[in-house]
């Protein structure tokens, strides 16, 4: 579920929103006329409900429930896919889901009524008379029918009764399904449960025998032999009758090993092949399983993403201890990668000891599979290690509003985050509950070799730079990393994902105008890692193109000439009255934006936090009537006949 937002719209609703807000891990969302301080301002409420709710993002609004109504009544079209939206009195004493009872908001409603001690208002008949949604169950389960969900439920509120059957193929013992065996007879009873793993129909007075219908058979739903209603917990495909849902249970692990660059249509035909062979439902897939060298193969993650499951990785070590209970070890496999086999080694590691094997390895010309069943649901978080993901991510200069959705979302997203203090700071709340690793000014391979060997260890981590990450920032010394080592090879397996941000050199030139009309460069002047005859060079080849040049990193505390050399050298190329904006703190508290001709320029007039942008002889300024200076360079050249101004 996207990260709920909890709307409201004055302070006399900010003590109650920052009570709600922790509580369902959400964000704090304020009308800006009215609201002092929250974690995202807006302007328009109804264009912002609007905006969430098409983002599918669930809404707490601390308002009135017809205001709520008639905002997104528009919107409405598809109750199958429409967030959560709940309504939250100002006093706080009565929380009410609106939309989505049965996807979140009754359950969101719960949470916040216990935070605020209110009454939660849930009007959905299933869950007054049974206490369960049948068409939202628990996590780790998946229905496969929800159009019967209607139907079944107003069977059952209308007096009828229910039949519980938990099935599951087996073979014998249970024993896996061998390489060209087909899947196991379906099994069917009337009968009490055996200890062993079966496939039954749970009579009534019988109910708790099985932990995979917990949830239904701790309900008060009434169950009897003869209930008109069927309820199905498999991890077998299943036609359902009409009065019959039927639930998958995530207790499968399908474990998949390959060769280097396998194809991934090979990788995927095999895996559904393992599950025909078992007779397996797909949606009772709980996760893909490798080994960790396999971490960044493309073939594995196609694999999973072919049917909506996480990857998992174990190390060798884990794989090997699996040996005393794989069907097909081979020393060849434990030669090439220090354990005697990967797809049932892996499916095995990941449904724990009490779990078995269910499909025996099977191969094609460059993968193999095998599946394995857990004795209960299984979580992946808590199976083996995710594939390491690095967000390598610009947040602009600093201010909330500059930052680019996709940035926040990466943020959010991340377990950790790496980077310059100021930095980090800058994200305001969007960094509480993330692991923090501060870095002083410099040390930039030290940052990223530790955001690197982060994601090594299957964190999600995000790597915060200013500006852009692209632009003098942190991104290119990743894959400088990745090319000339000096990182672990699991941080070498990692997914990298670089989002950008808005420069100093867009900031400045929004804010003073459009000085980058035509033709532009930017240029660093520190000579800390390009020595200063090629700044030089690259200098004078601007001047003489007469490109509009930002200059990044004008000065230090050390470095004081640089900037001057910088503006003799153009005083050869364009007139002394040229424009030169100088932007310091662009987004952040301290802004200052000012213009002076080049050559009155003074270098003592910047500092580290300016961005210095020299006009082309082409770039002018204008005046407008209410007395503001701007600067802007035109689309096409003076002494061209067919300029931009006639476009």
């Amino acid at each position: 579920m996207n990260k709920p937002a909890v709307v409201i719209l004055s302070d006399k609703a900010l003590d109650l929103g920052r009570r709600i807000a922790p509580a369902i891990r959400g964000e704090l969302h304020g009308a800006r006329a009215r609201v002092s301080s929250a974690d995202h301002l807006f302007d328009d409420v109804k264009a912002h409900l609007a905006g969430l709710f098409a983002e599918g993002r669930p809404i707490v609004a601390v308002m009135a429930s017809g205001a709520v109504i008639r905002l997104l009544a528009p919107l409405l079209s598809d109750k199958q896919v429409e967030p959560p939206v709940l309504s939250v009195s100002e006093d706080g004493a009565s929380v009410v889901p609106l939309l989505g009872g049965h996807h979140g908001a009754n359950a969101l409603a719960r949470t916040i009524a216990a935070a605020l001690d209110a009454h939660a208002a849930v009007t959905t008949a299933g869950d007054l008379r049974f206490g369960i949604a049948l068409d939202e169950p628990p996590a780790g389960y998946v229905l496969a029918n929800p159009a019967n969900a209607k139907a079944v439920m107003a069977e059952l509120v209308a007096g009828a009764k229910a039949r519980l059957a938990v099935s599951s193929p087996q073979r014998g013992e249970g024993g896996a399904i061998a390489p060209g065996e087909g899947a196991a007879p379906d099994k069917s009873s009337l009968s009490a449960p055996s200890s062993g793993p079966s496939d039954h129909l749970l009579p009534v007075g019988e109910k708790g025998t099985s932990p995979l219908a917990g949830w239904l058979t701790t309900s008060r739903i009434p169950f009897a032999d003869d209930g008109a209603v069927m309820l199905t917990v498999t991890d077998r495909p299943k036609d359902a009758g009409p009065l019959e849902l039927v639930y998958h249970p995530k207790t499968l692990v399908l474990g998949v090993g390959c060769e280097r660059h396998a194809s991934t249509d090979e990788a995927i035909a095999l895996a559904e092949r393992a599950l025909a062979a078992g007779g397996l439902a797909r949606e009772s897939l709980a996760a893909v399983a490798s080994i960790d060298v396999k971490a960044d193969e493309a073939a594995v993650h196609a694999v999973a993403a072919h049917f909506g499951v996480p990857a998992r990785f174990f190390d060798a070590a884990t794989l090997e201890a699996e040996t005393p209970r794989l069907k097909n070890p081979s020393d060849i496999v434990f030669a090439e990668v220090g354990c005697h086999g990967v797809a049932e080694g892996a499916a095995l590691a990941a449904v724990g000891p009490d779990g078995q094997l269910v499909v025996e390895k099977i191969k094609s010309k460059g993968a193999t599979a095998a599946i394995a069943r857990a004795s209960g649901i299984v979580d992946p978080a808590t199976t083996g290690r995710a594939r390491g993901k690095l967000f390598v991510v610009g947040i602009g200069p600093g201010a909330d509003q500059w930052r680019s959705p996709e940035v926040s979302a990466m943020v959010s997203a991340s377990t950790d985050l790496v980077g310059y203090s100021l930095y980090l700071d800058l994200l305001g709340p969007l960094a509480d509950g993330k692991a923090r690793h501060d870095f002083d000014l410099g040390k930039e391979e030290a940052r990223v070799v530790r955001a690197m060997e982060l994601a090594g260890e299957g964190r999600t981590v995000a790597l915060v730079c200013s500006g852009d990450a692209g632009i003098y920032a942190m991104a290119t010394l990743v894959f400088e990393l990745f090319d000339k080592g000096g990182i672990s090879d699991a941080a070498r397996r990692i997914e990298v994902q670089v989002s950008p941000g808005i420069s100093a050199l867009q900031a400045a030139a929004a804010r003073i105008g459009a000085p980058l009309g035509h033709d532009f460069c930017t240029i660093s002047l520190s000579d800390l890692l390009t020595p200063w005859e090629h700044i030089q060079r690259r200098v004078r080849a601007a001047g003489e193109g007469d490109f509009v040049i930002a200059f990044y990193n004008p000065v230090s505390m050390k470095r004081r000439t640089q900037l001057a050399w910088a503006r003799e050298k153009l005083l050869e190329y364009r007139p002394a009255t040229t424009p030169v904006i100088l932007a310091t703190n662009l987004g952040r508290p301290g802004e200052h934006v000012r213009t002076v001709p080049l050559g009155a320029l003074n270098v003592d007039d910047v500092d580290m936090l300016t961005v210095v942008v020299v006009g082309s002889s082409e770039s002018r300024t204008v005046t407008t009537g209410d007395g503001r200076t701007w600067v802007y360079t035109p689309r096409g050249y003076s002494g061209k006949a067919d300029t931009g101004m006639a476009s």
